[in-house]
């Protein structure tokens, strides 16, 4: 007869370091951070690549000195944590949102048209999936007001909702944009919601006018823009390939003096021969005055001359270590420092998110094009493809379902022995389907990426846990995460 012998105990799926002279892990199967002291790194010491029993673990232990009541209990506290497992169990991956996931955001692409033609937009450039060919080029108001009206009632649960005005170049059909703000703050007032704003723009339309409007409405602002005029004007130029610098300079200037109700942000794009960050970072934040400013390269495609390979994207880490480390030392003063990248990914640690998904595309978020077609988010929008229904018909759901199902983490066989899959999963899907041809694949061109950077800011929150508590909690306030 065969006896089945009892599993062991082995360590739970995490990421060890050591940040502010304690010792700290990230447990993925919650997205969750513990500062360790010396009796739990020695339980995991003694489970680094060997399974124990429970009597063998605690035997152990108390060998070392540890009472063996004490043993016990921290074996059992372990376990209940999920620091400790027993046996050899799959991936804990999160369960998928319920199907009526309620909606809480819309990017409204206010127009496909634009005044600017950057190379590598992903709406007209090379990584162009739109098909918006015979397709209205402007959103009515009637398409406004029933995306609104859609938002209302697909957003059961909400306390508010968010609209993000886009494009194109949103500020072209700002007449739309102002009507819909004014029709919207009736609506979710009549439906007992409150309602935020946001709209990402590129600078070159705006006006005084426009400027108090945003201001007065709260309207939050994202700027595309690429940093000082020659890295501006590599790639943000006019059709006929004059820059956009010079034109949109002082606009920013009286955007930043004059809209004071909401932060203003910069979003720089970068690509090949664009990756001074350091540099980029100091123009607009000390010499502009943007409140925070963030970057996003691109790696789309290999075959794209504006693409960053692996030596660009490793060009870029170590300046954001550099930028990291500028934000830490302002934290420790309980300042605020304005990169983005390092503020988000905080966000997400103090919120223990973990995502089954890569964002809310598809899911609490949608995009509407100008014809009303309803699509994961803003960079399908105009995607025969990747329709999701229409906003005078609504969401079809078999159509997002099937979205959020190939999307899922847990459907990605790479990310499943990832740490860093709670912050990730997989990464974004537009940037999926156009290198890959499928929206589920794992980012994997950037996994390694993905994991120094989230280990850089597991470290500056370890070691603002140890040294500076009070600024995380005041962060979270802030934030809206407390």
């Amino acid at each position: 007869m065969t006896v089945m012998q009892a599993p062991g105990y082995r360590r739970a799926e995490y990421h060890g370091f050591e940040a502010g002279g304690g010792h700290f892990v990230y447990l993925v199967s919650a997205g969750a951070i513990f500062e360790i002291d010396a009796d739990v790194r020695a339980v995991l010491t003694r489970l680094d690549g060997q399974e124990l029993s429970h009597a063998a673990l605690v035997r152990e232990l108390s060998s070392d000195g540890t009472d063996p009541a004490d043993a016990e209990a921290l074996v059992r506290e372990l376990r209940a944590a999920r620091l400790i497992q027993l046996g050899a169990a799959a991936p804990v991956m999160p369960q998928a949102p319920p199907a009526d996931f309620p909606l809480q955001a819309l990017v409204l692409n206010v127009t496909n048209q634009c005044n600017l033609a950057c190379t590598y937009c992903y709406e007209f450039g090379a990584d162009k999936i739109a098909t918006p060919a015979g397709k209205p080029k402007y959103m009515t108001l009637e398409t406004a007001q029933a995306s609104v009206d859609l938002l209302i009632r697909e957003a059961v649960g909400r306390k508010a909702v968010h609209i993000t005005f886009f494009g194109g170049e949103t500020l072209m059909n700002f007449k739309l944009l102002r009507d819909v703000v004014d029709y919207a703050n009736t609506a979710t007032a009549a439906a007992g919601k409150g309602i935020t704003y946001s709209l990402t723009t590129n600078a070159t339309l705006l006006t005084p006018e426009i400027v108090t409007f945003l201001s007065d409405n709260r309207i939050g602002v994202t700027v595309s823009m690429d940093g000082p005029p020659e890295l501006q004007d590599k790639h943000r130029v006019y059709k006929n390939g004059k820059g956009s610098y010079a034109v949109i300079e002082p606009r920013l200037r009286t955007l930043i003096a004059h809209h004071k109700t909401r932060a203003i942000t910069a979003r720089v794009t970068l690509t090949e021969g664009v990756t001074d960050v350091v540099r980029i970072f100091r123009h607009l934040k000390d010499d502009l005055g943007f409140h925070e400013v963030g970057f996003a390269p691109v790696t789309t495609g290999e075959e794209r001359a504006y693409s960053l390979d692996d030596n660009g994207m490793d060009s870029v880490l170590a300046q954001f270590s550099l930028l990291a480390d500028e934000w830490l030392e302002y934290a420790l003063r309980g300042e605020s420092h304005g990169f983005t990248n390092v503020s988000e990914t905080i966000s997400e640690l103090i919120s223990g998110v973990n995502k089954s998904h890569p964002c809310g595309a598809g899911l609490g978020l949608m995009g509407v094009s100008p014809s009303g077609d309803l699509s994961p988010c803003h960079r399908f929008t105009d995607a025969d493809t990747h329709s999701m229904g229409h906003v005078s018909s609504g969401i079809d759901r078999a159509k997002q379902g099937a979205f959020l199902k190939k999307g899922h983490v847990e459907a990605k066989y790479d990310c499943q022995s990832c740490w860093a899959r709670p912050l990730c999963a997989g990464g974004c899907h537009h940037e999926a389907f156009v290198r890959y041809g499928d929206t589920g694949h794992a980012n994997l061109h950037y996994c390694d990426w993905i994991r120094q950077w989230t280990d850089t800011c597991l470290r500056i929150y370890g070691v603002l846990a140890v040294q500076n508590p009070g600024f995380l909690e005041r962060f979270a306030e802030r934030k809206g995460l407390s």
